[in-house]
């Protein structure tokens, strides 16, 4: 009877405590490491990176405070969406059809379908200029990165995966630090010097380029998929993740500031010979390489983030999800062959993200504070105020776009 009674009260707190410290957290941190990090390296996306590098071009460091304050609403933002998952055990497409309802779940994931159809064309784009600067055409490459993409997946567990994209994403990473490794110009101020309509363009851009719908999904889904989950060690991956991967979009944005502000940035050509007059002969290659790295990174995190929030919105069963994986991307791969012009299809994009996030998120939120749903693990006071100003920034700088 004790045993039951202990139990039903652990099922109510939620998942076990560890000490916080003498390494109790970070021995938790390595059975839960995965999900958050990988969502937060799949921020740093080829459509991330233009963005950073037109917003360098345009307005040099007047763009690194915003980006550096970013990080607060994208850690409570995900750490959320960790802590969900966490203590539920359960993704969020199936979390808002439970406690809300089937047709709500529809109409949050239906929207991210599209928006995840438009990011796979942005990072298909993204592969297919690395590509060509390494000399190799998009007609090979994108059809080899599609059924790569589509094998990882493919009656695989997600621990299976999780592994191989762990590896890619430290790939992205040395290349980016070895491309930025030169250091970066001095002498631009970091004060805004006039609030355009363009500044305020690119400021949704890149908030939307941070904080994107597929996040949520993601890491809620694929934290309650982990056999061990702790809500500290998820929290201290979300926090990591978050701070490594703004610093990784600043350093684009500073590196990046020697840039003519009229470069378009829309053909490999042009960004080749940009980011050769930046770090030099080798510096194409290096580049090249994480930007194929992260546009493939992300393309997994987002089509099994679309995946998941679908059949679990429409509690599908079976090898439904593999459809909808494979028929999401393939259209995508065709577009980066036959327009040219991308760019601004990837700034219009970031900005629409913004928009589409508002109603998971708000979800999100409603269901962290709900104290039946999260027992001790509910939202306080100060994660509520945390959260919901974080929402309300995120919202407030995609407005700023339609001034």
């Amino acid at each position: 009877m004790a045993r039951q009674i202990e139990g039903t009260l652990q099922a109510v707190r939620g998942p076990r405590f560890t000490r916080p410290w003498a390494g109790g957290r970070l021995h938790d941190l390595r059975k839960v490491f995965g999900p958050a990090w990988l969502v937060m390296m799949a921020d740093v996306d080829a459509a991330s990176i233009i963005t950073a590098m037109q917003t360098g071009a345009s307005f040099k460091y007047e763009f690194v405070g915003i980006l550096l304050l970013l990080i607060v609403p994208l850690y409570f933002i995900c750490e959320v969406a960790g802590r969900v998952g966490s203590v539920t055990g359960k993704g969020l497409g199936q979390l808002i059809r439970e406690n809300f309802s089937k047709r709500l779940a529809i109409v949050f994931s239906l929207p991210m379908a599209v928006t995840d159809f438009l990011s796979y064309v942005a990072e298909y784009a993204g592969i297919a200029v690395g590509a060509a600067i390494l000399g190799i055409s998009p007609l090979v490459v994108l059809p080899a990165a599609y059924l790569v993409h589509i094998a990882l997946v493919y009656r695989r567990r997600y621990a299976s995966a999780e592994k191989i994209l762990l590896l890619v994403s430290t790939v992205m990473v040395v290349a980016y630090l070895a491309f930025m490794r030169g250091g970066v110009p001095s002498g631009y101020s970091l004060l805004p010097s006039h609030l355009s309509r363009g500044f305020l363009f690119l400021v949704a851009a890149n908030v939307g380029a941070v904080i994107m719908p597929f996040m949520l999904f993601y890491q809620t889904t694929a934290t309650a998929q982990k056999e061990f989950r702790s809500v500290q060690a998820t929290r201290l991956e979300t926090f990591m993740g978050a701070i490594l991967s703004e610093v990784l979009m600043v350093a684009v944005v500073m590196v990046s500031s020697t840039l003519s502000p009229t470069l378009s940035l829309t053909t490999d050509h042009e960004i080749a010979h940009a980011i050769m007059t930046i770090g030099g002969a080798f510096a194409p290659v290096i580049f090249s390489i994480g930007l194929i790295a992260a546009g493939f990174l992300a393309l997994v995190v987002i089509s099994m983030a679309g995946a998941w929030g679908m059949t679990e919105a429409l509690d599908l069963k079976g090898g439904t999800w593999f459809a909808i994986y494979v028929a999401e991307s393939l259209p995508a791969v065709i577009v980066p062959l036959v327009f040219g012009n991308l760019i601004a299809l990837i700034l219009g994009l970031m900005v629409a993200l913004v928009f589409v996030l508002i109603g998971p998120v708000v979800v999100l939120g409603l269901l962290a504070q709900n104290r039946r749903l999260m027992g001790a693990h509910a939202l306080s006071r100060f994660d509520r105020i945390a959260f919901w100003s974080s929402v309300g920034t995120v919202i407030a700088c995609g407005l700023v776009a339609l001034l």
